[in-house]
């Protein structure tokens, strides 16, 4: 039997992707799990991989193509009928995928005895608003979706899809947001919501020669993350400065070693293991805010994110475990993560599951900055040069290599004095000696 075989969920926050291979042809045999096309998604480039065993009746896309999850790549004849897409097609379907929609509905006559409540401040937009929700209930889109909406505070039911088969795709939601922030702003105070007006850009071609470039997909996807961050995240940054003369001492007699194994013993790779430790003392840090259901969720694994330049943009691998890795195994992995960014070719799951970040821009220079926090995360260290300072120890002044952090952090769970308990422990750990974390 031919059935579908459908984009699958790669990861967080990775929707679409554009096809840079197809690894498979018309008439080919294909095993369960053998990978038929490249994607370039907003962070990698990875290989999906046929969930079947079969053969390749039709493909259904080419190079240059983007996908969004639940398009179909190919057809597959013969294998077990479990698609991609008839998976997707039941989780949606299912009680559970509708979950937060079916509450959603429940809960206003709940709170609101009366269907039409004219007490409502905003009262023009409250038919608009309720009347779509009941018609539409079963509102076709995949789990991505659903999640993109919850997200950003849009009702999927209110989606009007602008595909053929109504399946509301991530344009529908983003689209739908966009016209509620700028045509609707009445509807955006009764959500809690804030407008912020996009400034109208005037004709620059009166000034001057210009030129248009369109936006990289990393570029776009940090675009629309860090306004999420910077307009949903209450940033407060937290400055100190750490003495890390014995550390340089130990970075460097400790390098040769590390070297030989296959790494390269850095600072960031020390901060690495500091910030674990940190987070295990600091558990509030190593944590994510649910509003939905306004309960905090505290993490017991530790893996810490290291924010790498690259010419496609900032992609921000983690490493897993730290806490349970030495420095030389964390340098080693570092290593080849590092590489493979810049490669484009990091694993997906080096970018999920991300505990706190780092951002070293050290080796530019600086001498603070206010890092944003990557929701869900909480908080975000970043580091700048560390500079020779003259400190004044026992009596008199002695020079010392003052290294600046800075913590910017989420003031709706980690208070200013704890934060700044967090920063000088930070601190205090990289001045002593680090022996015993070999």
């Amino acid at each position: 039997m031919a059935h579908d075989i459908a984009l699958p969920e790669l990861g967080e926050n990775i929707d679409s992707g554009k096809v840079t291979a197809i690894l498979v042809a018309v008439g080919d045999s294909v095993t369960a799990d053998q990978p038929i096309l490249e994607l370039e998604t907003d962070k990698a480039v990875v290989e999906v991989p046929c969930p079947d065993a079969g053969v390749i009746a039709e493909i259904r896309t080419k190079e240059g193509d983007t996908l969004t999850v639940g398009d179909v790549m190919i057809v597959l004849n013969g294998g077990g009928g479990t698609a991609t897409s008839v998976a997707a097609q039941e989780k949606e379907s299912s009680p559970e995928s509708k979950a937060p929609e079916l509450e959603a509905v429940v809960s206003e006559p709940t709170a609101e005895p009366a269907p039409e409540p004219v007490a409502i401040p905003e009262p023009t937009p409250a038919p608009k608003m309720d009347s779509p929700s009941q018609p539409k209930l079963n509102a076709r889109a995949a789990p991505s979706v659903r999640k993109l909406a919850r997200e950003i505070g849009v009702d999927i039911n209110e989606v009007e899809p602008d595909s053929a088969g109504n399946r509301i795709t991530h344009e529908d939601v983003k689209q739908h947001a966009k016209n509620l922030l700028t045509s609707s702003p009445a509807a955006s105070a009764v959500r809690g919501t804030t407008t912020i007006a996009a400034v109208k850009l005037p004709n620059f071609e009166k000034y001057g020669p210009i030129q248009r470039e369109e936006m990289s997909q990393v570029r776009k996807l940090t675009m629309a993350s860090m306004t999420r961050s910077w307009t949903t995240i209450p940033h407060v940054t937290q400055h100190d400065k750490a003495d890390i003369t014995e550390m340089e001492k130990f970075r460097k007699e400790r390098g040769k070693s590390v070297l030989a194994a296959g790494g390269k013993l850095t600072a960031t790779a020390i901060l690495v293991k500091v910030l674990a430790e940190a987070l295990r003392k600091f558990p509030q840090f190593n944590a994510s805010i649910d509003p939905e259901n306004h309960e905090i969720i505290y993490k017991g694994y530790y893996n810490i994110g290291i924010a790498v330049d690259t010419p496609a943009g900032l992609i921000v691998p983690n490493i897993k475990d730290a806490d349970q890795k030495s420095l030389v195994d964390i340098s080693v992995e570092m290593a080849g993560m590092s590489e493979r960014a810049r490669e484009r070719k990091t694993k997906l799951d080096e970018l999920q599951g991300t505990s706190m970040t780092i951002t070293n821009i050290g080796g530019i220079g600086g001498t603070s900055f206010t890092p944003i926090v990557n929701a869900p995360e909480v908080a975000i260290l970043g580091v700048c040069r560390a500079k020779m300072e003259p400190v004044y120890i026992d009596d008199e002044f002695q020079p010392r290599l003052m290294m600046p952090i800075s913590l910017s952090y989420d003031h709706r769970i980690i208070d200013g004095a704890d934060a700044a308990r967090f920063a000088r422990w930070i601190c205090q750990v990289l001045e002593q000696p680090l022996n015993l974390f070999l």
